[in-house]
């Protein structure tokens, strides 16, 4: 299908263009009354995520409200433990809970993987079919998975953490298991992309939530490994890879096979220019806070940061927008960045 609002594929293959992108992570959520209003309907967000229809008219909501160049379908990074034999739960104003843990070999042994993992999830892939029929061509669709060593820290922690100890407390007490671990995760984050994309998403993003609490030397080793076999895997549509806190693996980033770098708001634009070159597009990466501004101060900072990355530059935050963002302040980023011309 031809997209009619092609801007971010064309900066994602390298294009110059008359003006940057831009989307937001978490632009489907809680900034939205509608999106707060259909939630309250429900039994809770699981129920959102498996139900197709509702799923992709989640994902829909921001693209007429925001004018964003880019829907992103609604899910969630921790569908992969689960379809791999790891239910989760989804506790409100707390986040995830696994009730059982990756602990032993045993554990990772008991596991199922790949095209049967993927199987499971049959509805992300419905709500993908349904929201490009929706969309009919508008703008281009995103596919996202967690990357390998995020979705391992769910696993072994059980819940979200500030440490993510027990996490890395495996990574050193037992690295074989670990990588046993990561190779399962991979080998269904590569399935499951494949299937999103086979049923119409235009580009896909992996994210590393996490990488930001491991060092140099394991995010070399846990890390980097699985993210390469993912992006070598996936030559159907661009990719991008964001690995949050992770400015110290930038140059070792590069060397993946994507299409795109996303960037933290603690990575300066000189900072990421100088490891990756001028001709790398990245992605990123105003600070979520600066939403809070005043829409003039905000304005002034997106345009700023866009000049600062010289071309090439996908227009995103650093990381996802924050539920009590103010909707006007969200517009008005999305706005400026649409009036911006090179």
């Amino acid at each position: 299908m031809k997209i009619h609002n092609d801007l971010l594929l064309r900066v994602a293959k390298g294009e110059k263009t008359e003006r940057p992108p831009v989307w937001l992570m978490r632009q489907a959520g809680r900034i939205l009354p509608q999106y707060r209003s259909l939630r309250a309907s429900l039994s809770g967000f699981k129920e959102l995520v498996e139900t197709p229809h509702l799923a992709a008219e989640v994902t829909l909501q921001p693209v007429d409200e925001l004018g964003v160049d880019a829907a992103i379908i609604f899910s969630d990074i921790l569908v992969i433990p689960e379809a791999m034999g790891l239910p989760y739960e989804m506790i409100e104003k707390k986040g995830p809970f696994f009730p059982n843990t990756i602990q032993s070999s045993k554990d990772v042994s008991n596991l199922i993987q790949g095209e049967n993992a993927a199987d499971e999830l049959g509805y992300v892939y419905q709500a993908v079919e349904t929201t490009v029929r929706e969309l009919q061509g508008k703008i281009p669709l995103i596919g996202f998975a967690g990357a390998p060593w995020t979705i391992f820290s769910y696993m072994v922690e059980g819940s979200g953490s500030k440490t993510f100890s027990k996490a890395k407390k495996l990574l050193y007490a037992d690295p074989v298991v670990a990588h046993q671990l990561l190779t399962k995760i991979t080998n269904t984050t590569i399935s499951y992309l494949k299937r999103k994309i086979a049923a119409g998403v235009n580009i896909v993003q992996v994210f590393d939530s996490w990488a930001g609490i491991l060092s140099p030397a394991q995010y070399e080793t846990f890390a980097i490994p699985y993210l390469k076999q993912i992006c070598a895997a996936i030559t159907e549509v661009p990719v991008i890879v964001f690995a949050r806190g992770a400015w110290y693996a930038l140059e070792e980033i590069n060397k993946l096979d994507c299409a795109v770098i996303g960037l933290d708001w603690n990575t300066p634009a000189y900072f990421a220019r100088q490891k990756l070159g001028n001709n790398r597009v990245v992605q990123g990466n105003l600070d979520p806070c600066f939403l809070y501004a005043k829409p003039e101060e905000l304005v002034k900072a997106s345009q700023e940061m866009i000049r600062s990355f010289n071309g090439h530059h996908i227009v995103n935050l650093g990381h996802g927008v924050y539920p009590d963002t103010p909707l006007e302040n969200v517009k008005a980023f999305v706005n400026s960045v649409k009036a911006f011309r090179y």
